[in-house]
């Protein structure tokens, strides 16, 4: 079996938060999902991840013109330069702080970036400067009273608007013009959300966070701008050349007119009258509020988008609505309303007509064509933690269940989410599909197990036990006939029968939360293999002998069961770190893993341990065999997913799914420069302005859910770990979402019979003499 497992894509989160970007060309949309980037192509409908991965949640993206170039910044500052051609990081740079916005110029050859109050000019590498000197800088402004928010550039990529929190938009010039001076137009109250410019034009419109738009009109065109070497100095100009003889034309008699004739100043005044008329000036022609098109209480304006060429404004708001007006009139054409959270990013494609709409709280990112009023593209993840996955027996889909209560079907070759099942009104547990593919079973803690069509995609089987029971745990025997699904509150297994809907036997027996169940394998056998809260594993043949069972003691309280796929052997993870193997038989132990170690600690912001007792409390919650039974898949409460020889007991390769230092108990040991004698200082938060600020204060007793808080900075942990039928691939539901890590061959260079001899020349030379 080969182990060299890459990272191909990721399912099961569509957008995180930061700006959507379209592409050149208008097909593609460009989404930051946490740490990592999200190509969604609209024309061919597939979806794929970048292999690029940063240490934090990306907050802001840019383009470049070509569409060659990819510039991502995360919430630390970090920027990486991305090649969309090699897909792979060009160059890093630190800013240190926080970046609000980040540009490229109209021709490419420049990019701002906003930080602070501060916007810092930068070369473009490429084709412009004609060699590859990465974050050139090449101008600074520093004139911003508060924060910068956003930028734009005039089409001659000359002159750019800056918006600040200042409530100010502030327009300079790179280089020296005559007739420019840096102006600063006001007119707003509130924090600036956008500024653009018109095309062909220095007319420039600003939009603040309470909904006011402001149109500027410019005095001069963008050819009218002069620069200032290709004027003469003022005191040159200013004085006309006379010959020497002029005052002889003089009366030196009169001694009042000569005063007058020597100090004369009227060709000082024309001069002067014509640079005022030329210099740049700019007037207000129109104030709209459109705050008041929506109907809430307190709606803000959160983002907005510009088309240059056809003069479309997109303008979304706090309470889901978003807007189309034609400017400069500002006349609404169109008004949309998704959800009831706030709109995080808008994007226009290049001819305008669609637009590309994120939100961070639902995880919602869809396209709409506002001429046809219909969806390109409509995604979104699980609005909450997924907590279980199953492979379809192709390994063409993949099922995901949430603690949203919701049940989603992927595509494994486009990565779109094309079902979503509503039908369960509380967290789902366990997923599972029927080994003919015709139909997928899903246990919830609503006290229903609900099987759902692959044709139709309806729920056609909903299946109850005698008294209310949250399910917790979920089989399907090989030939699709038997159900079984344990409690979480009461200690039983409840079997059914699928073809008539009916419960056929309760088994008793376990003391404690049945987590995990699994059918034989086998075509031959109806066994079933249960293991609970209560240090046991229990074989059951409910089909034949009805109760009857074999228990086995565990060590430890039991997280996971899984069968090898010839059904002879059955592997059980505990609560103490290991992986037991055992005969089904003969019910001897015949294997044992001490993996606790491999899981590392984690250490949370919260934990008040060491990183040594942290690690005594972590284990395996997910276990699975592979295709072949020779190795188990294994990962649990840490960031580290472990492959194991299940006959050698030795550990074969150990991956971590995520670098994203933005989740909890990423590092096993607190840098002792946060902790002081109050404790750790990574948990001193403090209130922005985006929607109730970033304290995450949670109630009393609440795990799990918002934490009554804006803002979450969630503890990484793999949910459910599962190899694909094929082999190719394994699939883990994590905090960040469903991870794909494939043997794809167009990751890996297999070079064939090359020696020293094949070269670039003799290749060439080959070609030549059409061989």
């Amino acid at each position: 079996m080969k182990f060299s497992f890459k990272f191909s894509n990721l399912l099961g989160s569509v957008y995180k938060k930061g700006n959507l970007l379209f592409t050149p060309d208008g097909n593609s949309v460009v989404s930051p999902v946490g740490n990592k980037i999200t190509i969604h192509d609209l024309k061919n409908n597939k979806s794929s991840t970048l292999p690029v991965e940063s240490s934090y949640n990306f907050t802001c993206l840019d383009l470049s013109p070509n569409g060659y170039n990819l510039i991502a910044i995360n919430e630390q500052g970090d920027a990486y330069l991305i090649s969309l051609l090699s897909r792979s990081v060009v160059h890093r740079y630190k800013f240190n702080h926080a970046v609000t916005c980040v540009k490229f110029s109209s021709d490419g050859s420049r990019f701002a970036v906003c930080k602070q109050n501060n916007v810092f000019i930068f070369k473009a590498p490429g084709q412009f400067g004609g060699k590859f000197n990465q974050f050139v800088m090449e101008r600074v402004y520093h004139n911003a009273f508060d924060d910068t928010t956003c930028v734009d550039w005039a089409s001659d990529s000359r002159v750019l608007a800056v918006g600040c929190k200042d409530t100010s938009t502030r327009l300079y010039c790179l280089d020296r013009m005559a007739n420019f001076r840096p102006i600063t137009l006001g007119s707003q109250n509130d924090v600036i959300v956008a500024v653009f410019f018109e095309n062909n034009s220095l007319d420039v419109t600003t939009v603040a966070r309470n909904g006011r738009v402001c149109v500027w009109e410019c005095s001069l065109e963008l050819g009218d701008l002069i620069p200032e070497e290709d004027v003469e100095p003022a005191d040159k100009r200013r004085r006309p050349q006379q010959p020497d003889n002029d005052d002889d034309d003089v009366d030196l008699s009169r001694g009042e007119e000569r005063t007058d004739a020597l100090t004369s100043d009227q060709p000082d005044k024309e001069v002067e009258d014509k640079e005022e008329q030329t210099k740049i000036s700019y007037k207000l022609l129109a104030r709209h509020y459109l705050c008041d098109l929506v109907s809430g209480p307190r709606i803000t304006l959160t983002a907005a988008a510009y088309h240059k060429e056809s003069h479309i404004l997109v303008t979304g708001f706090s309470n889901g609505t978003f807007l189309l007006h034609e400017l400069p009139e500002v006349n609404l054409i169109h008004s949309l309303s998704i959800s009831e959270h706030p709109i995080t990013s808008l994007a226009l494609n290049n001819t305008g007509d669609w637009v590309a709409v994120g939100s961070s709280a639902l995880g919602q990112l869809l396209v709409w064509e506002w001429q046809s009023e219909s969806y390109v593209m409509k995604q979104q993840g699980h609005s909450q933690a997924m907590t279980c996955l199953a492979y379809s027996p192709d390994s063409q889909f993949i099922v995901t269940g949430g603690e949203d209560g919701k049940v989603k079907l992927w595509n494994m070759q486009s990565g779109f989410c094309f079902v979503t099942f509503h039908e369960h009104t509380s967290s789902v547990t366990a997923v599972t599909f029927a080994n003919n593919r015709k139909f997928l079973v899903s246990a919830s803690l609503d006290g229903t197990v609900r099987a759902f069509d692959m044709t139709r995609y309806r729920n056609f089987r909903t299946l109850t036990s005698p008294r209310p029971v949250q399910f917790c745990s979920l089989a399907l025997d090989y030939v699709g006939e038997f159900v079984a699904a344990g409690g979480q509150d009461v200690f039983d297994i409840y079997l059914w029968s699928m073809k008539l809907g009916r419960l056929v036997e309760v088994l008793s027996g376990h003391e404690g939360p049945v987590v995990s169940l699994v059918f034989n394998p086998s075509a031959a056998s109806t066994a079933l293999a249960s293991v609970s809260w209560d240090k046991t594993l229990r074989l059951w043949n409910a089909v034949e002998s009805g109760s009857h069972y074999e228990s086995i003691l565990l060590n430890s309280d039991a997280t996971c069961v899984a069968y090898k796929p010839d059904g002879k052997q059955v592997a059980v993870a505990t609560l103490d770190g290991r992986i037991s193997m055992f005969d089904v038989q003969t019910a001897d132990q015949v294997g044992s893993i001490e993996g606790r170690n491999d899981l590392g600690s984690g250490r949370s912001d919260t934990d008040l341990i060491t990183s040594k007792k942290t690690l005594a409390g972590k284990a395996f919650t997910s276990i699975c065999y592979s295709a072949d039974g020779l190795y188990i898949l294994a990962g649990g409460q840490s960031k580290n997913v472990c492959i194991y020889n299940a006959t050698e007991a030795i550990l074969v390769k150990k991956m971590e799914i995520t670098q994203n230092h933005s989740f909890d108990a990423m590092e096993d040991i607190i840098d002792r420069r946060k902790m002081t004698e109050w404790g750790n200082a990574s948990l001193i938060e403090q209130r922005e302005e985006l929607e109730g600020g970033n304290v995450a204060l949670r109630l009393p007793g609440v795990r799990k859910g918002d934490m009554a808080a804006r803002a979450l900075k969630p503890e990484v942990r793999v949910y459910s770990v599962r190899f694909s039928p094929t082999g190719q691939a394994w699939a883990a539901v994590t905090t960040e979402g469903l991870l794909v890590y494939s043997l794809d061959p167009g990751l890996v260079f297999d070079p064939f019979h090359l020696d020293l001899e094949t070269t670039p020349a003799s290749i060439l030379a080959q070609l030549q003499k059409q061989e």
